[in-house]
């Protein structure tokens, strides 16, 4: 097979203009085009109204070698490579110790599903409830304000990607086509077979509900055991050696493969590493508000007239601006025909956070606007971070009524410095519902600085960004993990041998893909490592 690559055509060509383009492009007789599969679709929207899919294709041809040998110098045609998976090994003969997984999000969740289809039983230990329990939790807070802390939109199986926009797309460097592995254990769970192909694919919620729990029945099948409400207390750690966990109820399980896939906002286990002297550190992470506008906007602002394609669904968007104060404002986990989501963990606090399903057809967009921040914002050691989070997130529930409401503002008056006191055309999504008033105090001062100055700057790339109906809520926070379990090259921790840290929790992963790619390299790493202890 040969890839072919950065063929482009407009929007509404046919099916046979595609064929054509092909044969134009390799220069051979239409006859000589044996079959063809787009392995990626993306589009170009740069001129409004004259909008390009661009192709990446691996495609079948007679006499491949002459053709390859002839376009030889054409940077864009090479042979097809190979994505299939390659197990790195399979389990040990002899007995060993069930490898655990601490987490069940998408890291989790690949590091199960990879050793268990290497043969290595893992143990799943997630603190939360099956999926669809948790989703009952989760709209408790929604439409009662009833907060369950271990089972809502950060905690429970799936992880917090379930209750976002289901992206399954990033810009890591994947030289071993492991995301391509995820994506297909994905469609094989239930999801359109389209993600293998469009350039940013998504799934939405319910849809990712779904593959979830066959998921989970795979790795059971395959001889894994997954138990929910199982939150570890505990690490036993002889000689910096991990040699098993001590669970909330007291039960204790032997093993000395650790798969820390705990997620970014498990503070509570945070503490216990650090006070076991888990090598820890503090990171940057970001902070900022939920901007709403009207999908309507968005799509015409990026699509002209041709807002509204299927092909082109509901228009995304990544803005960037650098502020006079030094800091960096952007948007974060923009979320297309969406709704805004209380996504707390903890009693007395608001988190905000972005969903959508896999229509993408609610009638406003929803972006994270955030603010970089380092360690040096919030000095005192490497959990420092954890405060600084809840002391905005304790201010946002203040601020919103004390009632799991959420403080929001205009943006138009969040820009003159006004408060806000009715709304206007657009109407804010996030429940239980929305205070109205001013953001200043929810955030540090050159966070609002910064983003009071980005605002009109993101007008000028989106005309009408920075329209006085479009709401800003506050806050967001857990934008990623404020810490970093660091590891060595071998995937397990610095100072704590058979402690493999993983995911977003860790700080090595930012979305579903990321994090199924990290949960991948860890189970295989696991793997070896014990089909290495067991030959001694």
């Amino acid at each position: 097979m040969l890839r072919l690559t950065d063929l482009k055509l407009p929007l509404e060509h046919t099916d046979e203009a595609l064929h054509s383009a092909i044969v134009l492009r390799l220069g051979i007789a239409a006859s000589d085009l044996l079959s063809f599969n787009v392995y990626k679709r993306s589009y170009d929207a740069r001129k409004r109204g004259h909008i390009l899919l661009i192709y990446s294709l691996d495609v079948n041809v007679s006499n491949e070698a002459a053709v390859l040998l002839r376009l030889a110098n054409d940077v864009h045609i090479g042979p097809s490579p190979d994505t299939t998976y390659q197990f790195v090994t399979d389990a040990p003969s002899e007995d060993f110790l069930r490898p655990i997984v601490i987490g069940f999000g998408p890291c989790g969740l690949f590091a199960a599903l990879i050793l268990a289809q290497m043969g290595l039983k893992p143990i799943v230990l997630e603190r939360g409830k099956a999926v669809r329990e948790r989703t009952k939790d989760t709209w408790g807070l929604w439409r009662k304000r009833v907060l369950e802390p271990e089972s809502n939109v950060q905690f429970g199986e799936g992880g917090a990607g379930t209750f976002s926009d289901g992206k399954l797309y990033s810009q890591i460097k994947d030289p071993q086509h492991h995301g391509r592995k995820v994506l297909t254990e994905f469609v094989k769970a239930g999801a359109p077979a389209e993600i293998l192909y469009v350039s940013k694919p998504h799934i939405g919620t319910f849809k990712l509900v779904t593959m979830i729990e066959q998921m989970r029945q795979n790795i059971i099948d395959l001889g894994g055991e997954v138990r929910f409400n199982q939150r570890v207390e505990d690490l036993h750690i002889e000689n910096d050696q991990v040699r098993g966990v001590t669970l909330a109820s007291g039960e204790q399980i032997r093993s000395d493969h650790v798969v820390l896939a705990i997620g970014h906002s498990a503070r509570d286990t945070f503490k216990m590493l650090h006070a076991r002297d888990v090598y820890v550190e503090a990171k940057p992470f970001s902070i900022g508000f939920r901007a709403e506008h009207p999908q309507s906007m968005i799509d015409a602002c990026r699509f002209g007239p041709q807002a509204g394609h299927p092909i082109l669904g509901a228009a995304d968007y990544k803005l960037v601006h650098h502020a006079k104060n030094g800091r960096s404002v952007y948007s974060f986990c923009m979320c297309p025909g969406g709704t805004v989501v209380a996504s707390s963990s903890e009693p007395e606090m608001v988190v905000t956070n972005g969903m959508s399903q896999y229509s993408r057809n609610e009638r406003n967009a929803n972006s994270a606007i955030v603010v970089g921040i380092t360690p040096e914002d919030y000095p005192g050691g490497p959990l420092a971070g954890i405060d600084f989070q809840r002391q905005w997130e304790s201010q946002a529930y203040l601020l919103g009524g004390s009632n799991y409401d959420a403080p929001a503002q205009l943006i138009g008056d969040f820009i003159a410095q006004r408060p806000s006191s009715a709304l206007g055309s657009v109407e804010p999504s996030y429940k239980p519902g929305v205070k109205l008033g001013e953001l200043d105090a929810s955030l540090p001062e050159y966070a609002i600085a910064a983003i009071r100055e980005a605002l009109p700057a993101f007008n000028k790339q989106i005309r009408g960004y920075a329209m006085n109906d479009a709401i800003l809520t506050g806050v967001e926070t857990r934008t990623s993990s404020p810490i970093r379990i660091k590891r060595g090259t071998d995937m397990q921790s610095i100072n704590t041998k058979g402690l493999y840290p993983a995911g977003e929790g860790a700080g090595y992963a930012g979305g579903i893909l990321s994090a199924g790619v990290d949960g991948i390299k860890i189970a295989e790493a696991v793997a070896l490592s014990l089909k290495a202890a067991a030959a001694r």
